[in-house]
């Protein structure tokens, strides 16, 4: 598909910089450009072959703009498969925006957000899959979310999707011709080799499914709550863990009124530090709501961390063992980390008695720093990296999510109708819905509304 419109937007972010990359796509892009583009080697724009970078100014009848880099990419060997200008400009947002006015006068129209990238799609330089994780890899703010999106943006999870697709569909047109000879009573289609096939896809789909689990925490962070009593060092650790001061410390108990929040990169995967208020009976009004916030933190974190003083054990020990129970029951789905803090101020027979009571605590001194590395190697165990290790193919768009359901559906009920001895016509009736779901995930099957929906969330310029 091609569109006659000519579009330029910003593509590097917006504000000063020293150096600001104004992108031009369309039939004309390299026409337009030509027209107020005068080079210091007195070259034509139009005559230059693709991927040349070219100095020269950027003017306005008589006017110069700005001296420039323009770089010329022709189709369809270009990101949108149009021809296709970049302008390397001088970063004042006086300069750019001339520059954007001067061709939007001209020949050009603003780009809506990701019409670049749709144009991209359009012209099957990408298929959808790969155009969701241009906007994944541009988000990522860790090395796990930026390795998951390079992966699927090269194609790995797409390529995948598509052998099974082509392979069912193979197998789709054979048990089609069945029905066009159903009266000779032939079968083209092998049904032990159709039972191989179904199986194969339906343990790569659940394996795909399953890595949703992994793949939605390491896009969006790893929500953990430091939970436990006023005054035991909550707001010291969440300090600690992001070496700064982010947390008011205090002697007196109940500073810490509402939830704050931070984000930590261990091991390349993000993690959501959540101090709380401390737990404890109260009649002060504004605690009171903080402590409310505390529980609401708690049902939402994905980690749980309850933070006792060591010092205070001997004297609280059934207090605390009983308020580990009451969390481990309430939230039992919930991985529960139980550290005692203050431990450089025990003796070792303290120590000692601590391990023997409370199996798997974590000891550690959230002011002295002592435990707070073990405790973040701790942590990156929830975390199953093994498959990034492996560079697994890891499903983070919830869009692909559904889609991969809704087509395991659809397997295990032509899975169901071979066990059933059913006709081929019912089995098509499946394999076909098979089909339509998975070409949701890599776009031979969209709305002009899906698309609209995904290219909406695009910065403009990319």
């Amino acid at each position: 598909m091609t569109h006659t419109d000519n579009i330029i937007a910003l593509a590097t972010p917006s504000g000063a910089g020293a150096i600001a990359v104004i992108r031009i796509s369309g039939p004309d892009a390299i026409i337009l450009a030509d027209k107020k583009f005068k080079s210091v080697s007195k070259k034509t724009l139009n005559n230059q072959p693709t991927h040349t970078i070219h100095l020269g100014h950027i003017v306005d009848d008589d006017r110069i703009l700005d001296e420039v880099l323009v770089s010329v990419f022709r189709n369809p060997n270009s990101y949108t498969g149009e021809n296709v200008v970049e302008i390397s400009c001088h970063g004042s947002v006086f300069i750019q925006q001339e520059i954007i006015q001067l061709f939007l006068r001209n020949g050009c129209r603003t780009a809506n957000p990701g019409e670049f990238t749709l144009q991209a799609f359009l012209n099957g330089k990408l298929d959808l899959s790969q155009a969701e994780a241009v906007a994944d890899l541009i988000a990522s703010d860790n090395a796990a979310a930026h390795q998951i999106a390079m992966q699927q943006m090269r194609g790995g999870f797409s390529n995948e999707i598509k052998i099974l697709r082509d392979e069912l569909l193979n197998f789709a047109s054979l048990m089609e011709l069945e029905l066009d000879f159903a009266e000779e009573d032939v079968e083209f289609a092998n049904r032990d080799q159709f039972n191989d096939l179904i199986a194969r896809i339906v343990k790569v789909l659940k394996h795909l499914i399953d890595s949703f689990a992994i793949g939605n925490v390491i896009k969006n962070g790893i929500p953990v709550a430091i939970v436990g009593e006023p005054n035991v060092g909550k707001s010291t650790l969440l300090n600690a863990l992001l070496n700064e001061e982010k947390a008011i410390v205090s002697e007196i108990a109940g500073t810490t009124r509402d939830a704050i929040e931070d984000e930590l990169n261990i091991g390349g995967v993000g993690f959501r530090f959540i101090d709380t208020a401390g737990i404890r009976e109260t009649e002060d009004i504004v605690e009171s709501i903080g402590i409310k916030k505390t529980f609401e933190k708690i049902e939402q974190a994905q980690v749980v961390v309850y933070l006792f003083d060591a010092t205070q054990f001997r004297i609280q020990s059934s207090a605390f063992k009983i308020e580990i129970e009451r969390i481990k029951n309430k939230y039992p789905q919930k991985p529960l980390v139980v550290i005692a803090n203050k431990v450089d101020q025990l003796k070792e027979d303290e120590i000692s008695n601590l391990k023997s009571q409370i199996p798997n605590i974590h000891l550690l001194s959230a002011k002295s720093g002592l435990g707070v590395e073990a405790l973040k190697d701790k942590m990156l165990n929830f975390v199953n990296t093994g498959a990034l290790r492996n560079n697994d193919t890891i499903i983070t768009n919830s869009r692909h999510y559904d889609a991969l359901i809704k087509a395991l559906a659809d397997i295990q009920n032509v899975q169901h109708g071979i066990d059933s001895d059913l006709s081929g016509d019912l089995l098509a009736i499946d394999i076909r819905q098979a089909l339509y779901h998975f070409g949701e995930i890599t776009g031979e099957i969209t709305s002009d509304d899906l698309l609209g929906n995904i290219f909406a969330n695009f910065c403009i310029g990319k």
